[in-house]
């Protein structure tokens, strides 16, 4: 008789410190973007104090508007509420084609 393992982890989300799904690619990239925005601070010959306050400030927004959304929406919810700016407030038909061409 084989034994077998069970994967109880099987269509989960991912989580990663309370951030689920597509949330720690928002905050990947949010970094990403704060270290160029750093590196170009930096080269247009602003003090280094200056360029970390910026980035300490702009990071802490970061963190704390990700993990809001993610607490707020959860998993699917952002997406979910974007797709509803596409579902339209009504119809609008011009002839009487559609419905006379409808199948019972």
């Amino acid at each position: 008789m084989a034994l077998y393992q069970i994967n109880k982890g099987i269509n989960k989300p991912i989580e990663f410190k309370g951030l689920k799904a597509q949330y720690i690619g928002y905050l990947a990239g949010g970094l990403v973007a704060l270290l160029i925005g750093f590196a170009i601070i930096y080269l247009l010959g602003v003090p280094v104090h200056y360029c970390i306050m910026i980035v300490a400030a702009l990071g802490s927004a970061l963190f704390y508007q990700v993990f809001k959304l993610s607490h707020k929406y959860g998993e699917h919810g952002l997406m979910k509420k974007a797709a509803k700016h596409y579902i339209p407030n009504h119809l609008k038909f011009t002839t009487r084609k559609v419905f006379l061409n409808l199948k019972k």
